[in-house]
């Protein structure tokens, strides 16, 4: 099996969004769990089709080149301000061009959902807001979860 670089394989991705197509990968790294598990789910994204809303998954490119999948916490008038489902620390302001592709659907626990699902609309609408409190849920959530 040959091993691709990162960075390569999302500028790749990044390419086909911007001709139209819609892409997927399998998430790699923590900061999306619990809603999104390392080596487990996967995303489908393409590029926005209408204006970005409180509670959009985007991919983006910071501007050290690390591209990066958050969810919309604020938009402001400087920018837009993101944060992982696993943080408690947003980061911002994200300039709209930084910005190049929307999740519309995920693979979790092998079942494809979308906006509509109820856990989708879970991580977009109640835990956004939950911030102060997610490390005691994530925690409760890895005790109780385990079971499921």
């Amino acid at each position: 099996m040959k091993l691709l670089d990162t960075r390569a394989y999302v500028s790749a991705l990044r390419e086909l969004t911007e001709q139209g197509r819609e892409v997927s990968m399998t998430i790699s790294g923590s900061s999306m769990s619990p809603f999104l598990i390392h080596q487990r789910d996967r995303i489908l994204f393409r590029k926005p089709e209408r204006e970005l809303q409180v509670g959009d998954m985007v991919f983006y490119e910071r501007d050290s080149g690390q591209f990066v999948m958050h969810r919309i916490r604020r938009i402001r008038p400087e920018g837009y301000y993101l944060i992982g489902d696993a943080q408690v620390v947003t980061e911002g302001p994200i300039r709209r061009d930084q910005i190049f592709a929307v999740v519309t659907r995920v693979q979790r626990k092998g079942q494809w959902i979308g906006p509509g699902d109820f856990w989708w609309e879970f991580f977009a609408r109640v835990w956004i807001h939950l911030i102060p409190g997610r490390s005691l849920l994530i925690r409760l959530y890895g005790v109780f979860g385990r079971h499921q």
